[in-house]
């Protein structure tokens, strides 16, 4: 496809873009908008120290692996909340997160970011697209993301995709941590995401959820801080796909495989209550970008 993209000197406030959000509830067609937004961001220093204390990374000369998201964040909402995005924002839902890390995330100082959508697909529930961010130094590409959105309500006339399961690993508890119920609210504080469904029981009663719920991404994050000892600097792949969500406040649990160059997590609940089912993957050669 021969993308059309659209060059930024800085993101939009997230203020404007939320309002912008608020403002569509419905779905005005299909088709997926085929241009895209590239813009350069410098990495905030204190933003990133709180991040680290947040979700418990270590204080190291690395980027966490989840942070380059943090920093697209604005971006990708930009892209999502454009006049020719056809979905609502509001009604979009977070089931499947893959991010590479290409290249070792020391001594970034600032990436520049390029976020498109693609994939569209008929979903049991609706349909899904992917959203791709990519983010460059000046050596290249050091770093991908894929977030998997569910847009439910659109019907496509093609049959939902099946994928196969991997066969499971032996699991063993790794760590467990409780998630209050204001790690919305400070969560949103750190990163910008201020969905609703995240900040308190009021707000989450409007979108149907009895409780607060935890932001995907952040028990994304805590998962990686806490499985780092079994991942390389660089060269690999984490992907999770997002089960039942945190009810805050909650204790969680997180089971691991042993320490290989590929592995699994999951992130329970108590009794069998499942909300994250992760792996990551040494990336070969061959998977890499030239």
């Amino acid at each position: 496809m021969d993308r059309q993209w659209h060059d930024l000197s800085r993101t939009a406030g997230l203020s404007g873009l939320y309002l912008k959000a608020a403002r569509k509830r419905r779905i005005s067609g299909d088709p997926l908008p085929s241009g895209g937004l590239h813009c350069a961001i410098a990495v905030d220093t204190a933003r990133l120290q709180a991040y680290r204390k947040l979700c418990h990374f270590a204080d190291d000369s690395h980027l966490p692996a989840t942070f380059p998201h943090v920093m697209a964040f604005a971006l990708q909402l930009q892209l999502l909340t454009a006049p020719d995005f056809p979905f609502p924002l509001l009604g979009l839902v977070h089931i499947n997160n893959r991010i590479r890390v290409l290249r070792p995330l020391g001594g970034v100082s600032g990436l520049r970011f390029s976020v498109f959508v693609e994939n569209l697909q008929a979903h049991e529930k609706g349909a899904t697209f992917d959203l791709i961010t990519e983010a460059e130094d000046g050596l290249g590409l050091i770093w991908t993301e894929r977030s998997r959105m569910l847009c439910r309500g659109l019907q496509l006339a093609s049959e939902p995709a099946t994928e196969e399961a991997p066969q499971p690993l032996p699991l063993s508890e790794l760590t467990r941590w409780y998630a209050d119920s204001d790690i919305g609210r400070r969560y949103a504080k750190v990163c910008g995401d201020y969905n609703p469904i995240h900040l308190s029981a009021a707000t989450a009663k409007l979108f149907g959820f009895p409780q607060a719920i935890a932001h995907g991404m952040w028990s994304k994050a805590m998962a990686l801080a806490a499985v780092r000892g079994h991942l390389p600097l660089s060269g690999y792949e984490v992907e999770v796909a997002f089960h039942k969500p945190v009810r805050l406040p909650s204790e969680v649990v997180l089971h691991a495989s042993a320490v290989a160059p590929d592995g699994q997590f999951r992130l329970a609940g108590h009794g069998a209550l499942q909300h994250m089912v992760g792996s990551w993957h040494t990336l070969h050669e061959s998977s890499r970008p030239a």
